[in-house]
């Protein structure tokens, strides 16, 4: 690296991060500010401009979908305080727009909030909008109302009006909130993403065209847009005329920079996403990486004078049902409710080892001393508690669809959650029960009587029924396990049932009972029991059951709570909320033994905690907090056969 090269880097690293600071004491009202045109992150031959001066991002990359509205600020100081001038987030399409036309840009889905508190913090931001995003997020962030119309769900992610039309408004309408916060209007967002690793999916250069108009009808004129993807696949998500960006792994960072320079000769060079870690599947081992490599590859990249966002900085939790699933060599493989990623900052927000170590290395390579390191999260144990009071399944269902046919939970109006088909069967039963296309974990009951459970990742479809009774109630309750969020398999995402057949001839005349489990709470929600179901003791029907109990917290009223990790051993597979707030989902096949409970969740007094368990049990769950998650859990695969109980009571 030549001297000239370093200094230029340095003095870009320090101007930019002045220039943060200034900004932040200017913060955005919530008004539109007025225009300032001379503002711009520009592309000025081999390197970016910020306002008119030599600017190299070093970013980190934080979902603000994944943290407490509460805990925002104390995330983006911690990025400050590793060294970080800019941090980058997606933009969650199905967060902000659950119904079609119906938006939704409060709570913890006010991303203008957000941008403005990162301003405030002295960050710059990279908007990644997408519409498509991937992270390991249900759907990739499409909303399932995309596949209500099995046409549109043939074509996402092209440029068919049927997907485009809905695509356009939603870019229409996120334009009109963020507009405002582009750097060329004083605020912080110095860069806007189109589509997302398109790469990987296709290379539809008159789809990538019309998105591109798309975004500046919508207003993103006021900041640098660019396209990201991995290395081998560069030149077939890219756009003329727009800035290009790579995404590489550890140890991988000449190759990708050296792709880059080849496809956009003597342009400035970006890493997009820098994996320091990797995300979880249910059954399979937790992912980590060694630092020592990262360490090396943040010097080389940062000493060729090249930009980085580093996936993820932090990766917080996919709360409720927001955790998504892949699909690798023809599997599938739902994703933990963690998204921890073995990040230089964990779930709960605190800074391991791995963030000392990049702070020290980008100081080191920039010349400039980061803020000092806030306190990190505190965090307690709880006391273990018993779930005393329970209700079945059974009991909360809701008014059914009547359907001759099963019908996929889209086709209904539902997104996220389960799906219950029933079929009243006449005159003795025998033979072999089929689920066509099955999306994703069935449980089959004949008379209440469980038979067994079928999961799509072991490629299970059918069981062996049997009955001599005159009549019989065949029930399948099916789970929406996370919808894939990459490859072309997310155009055939429809989550529950297409049909069933029986000793090879199909069964008509369904009863269908939506089950959504609100995905942000579970009061009043259709088919979660009201106050009144619940009774004291365990019910012994075999069937799912919810369970509630609760914890008392002695904290000083007014005074913050800590965090804690719910230790969910004892219970089989389900959905755990605290306080009405969805923790996510649980299984007992690990690696993810704890779910993250974020203090600010949390009160003094009674806080109360509902399980929704779909394996049988024969005892009430006790529960606990722990001062430390267990993400690293021994994994097993707990499907069973008709009539076992491993993994069909919750227990080993």
């Amino acid at each position: 690296m030549s001297t000239s090269l370093f200094g230029l880097r340095r003095a870009a690293f320090a101007l930019a991060c002045s220039s943060a600071l200034v900004l932040s004491a200017h913060a955005l009202s919530p008004a539109t500010p007025e225009p300032k045109p001379t503002q711009a992150l520009l592309v000025r031959g081999d390197h970016l401009e910020l306002n008119g001066k030599p600017f190299v991002p070093v970013s980190g990359e934080l979902h603000y979908a994944r943290i407490p509205r509460e805990d925002w600020r104390a995330r983006l100081k911690m990025a400050r305080a590793m060294g970080l001038n800019t941090i980058a987030t997606y933009v969650f399409w199905n967060v902000h727009e659950p119904e079609a036309g119906k938006f939704n840009f409060s709570g913890n889905a006010d991303l203008a909030e957000f941008l403005r508190e990162a301003q405030q913090e002295g960050l710059y931001v990279m908007l990644r909008v997408g519409p498509y995003s991937c992270a390991e997020w249900e759907f990739g962030g499409f909303p399932a109302w995309l596949l209500r119309d099995p046409k549109v769900g043939l074509t996402l992610r092209s440029d068919d009006p049927a997907f485009l039309v809905p695509a356009e408004r939603w870019l229409t309408r996120l334009g009109k909130e963020v507009g405002p916060l582009q750097i060329g209007r004083g605020g912080p967002v110095i860069a806007a993403q189109v589509e997302n690793e398109y790469g990987n999916f296709g290379g539809d250069a008159v789809y990538m065209e019309k998105l591109h108009q798309i975004f500046l009808k919508a207003g993103f004129t006021d900041s640098l847009l660019y396209t990201a993807n991995p290395s081998r696949t560069i030149a077939k998500g890219s756009i003329p005329g727009v800035f290009a960006t790579v995404n590489f792994g550890i140890s991988h960072a000449d190759v990708g920079l050296d792709a880059l320079a080849a496809l956009r000769p003597g342009a400035p060079l970006f890493a997009a996403e820098y994996w320091p870690g990797w995300f979880d599947h249910w059954g399979e081992p937790h992912q980590t990486r060694t630092v020592e490599p990262q360490i090396a590859d943040i010097k080389y990249i940062l000493g060729r004078g090249a930009g980085v966002n580093i996936y993820m900085f932090h990766g917080g939790t996919s709360f409720g049902m927001m955790a998504g699933s892949s699909w690798i060599g023809n599997k599938f493989l739902p994703d933990v409710t963690s998204y921890d990623y073995d990040a230089p900052l964990d779930e709960a927000g605190r800074p391991t080892s791995k963030f000392f170590a990049y702070r020290d290395a980008i100081a080191k390579a920039t010349g400039v001393t980061p803020p000092p390191v806030p306190p990190a999260p505190a965090s307690m144990a709880v006391p273990a508690f018993t779930l005393n009071d329970s209700v079945s399944l059974w009991k909360g269902l809701p008014k059914p669809v009547v359907s001759a046919t099963p019908k996929y939970m889209e086709e209904i109006g539902q997104s996220y959650g389960f799906i219950l088909y029933r079929k009243q069967l006449t005159g003795p039963t025998q033979g072999e029960l089929v689920l066509n296309g099955l999306n994703d974990y069935a449980l089959v009951y004949l008379n209440g009587r469980l038979l067994g459970a079928l999961d799509r990742t072991d490629k299970q479809d059918r069981l062996t029924i049997h009955s001599d009774a005159a009549a019989a109630q065949l029930d399948i309750l099916v789970e929406n396990s996370g919808r894939i969020n990459s490859t072309r398999e997310i155009r055939h995402e429809s989550k529950g049932l297409a049909g069933v057949t029986l000793a090879g001839k199909p069964l008509e005349g369904w009863s269908i009972y939506s089950l959504p489990m609100a995905p942000d709470s579970i009061i009043d929600a259709p088919g979660v029991p009201v106050e009144a179901h619940f009774a004291a003791g365990v019910k012994a029907d075999n069937a799912p059951a919810f369970y509630r109990g609760s914890f008392t917290l002695n904290a000083p009223k007014g005074k913050p709570v800590a965090d804690t990790f719910l230790d969910i051993a004892d219970i089989g597979k389900g959905v755990v909320w605290l306080n009405g707030h969805p923790l996510g989902r649980v299984w007992n096949v690990g690696p993810q033994r704890t779910l993250y409970v974020p203090g600010v969740w949390m009160h003094a007094g009674k806080n109360e905690v509902v399980v929704l368990d779909l394996l049988h049990r024969d005892h009430a769950p006790k529960l606990a907090g722990l001062a430390e998650p267990i993400i690293d859990a021994p994994t097993r695969r707990s499907t069973a056969a008709p009539d076992e109980n491993v993994g069909l009571n919750g227990k080993p």
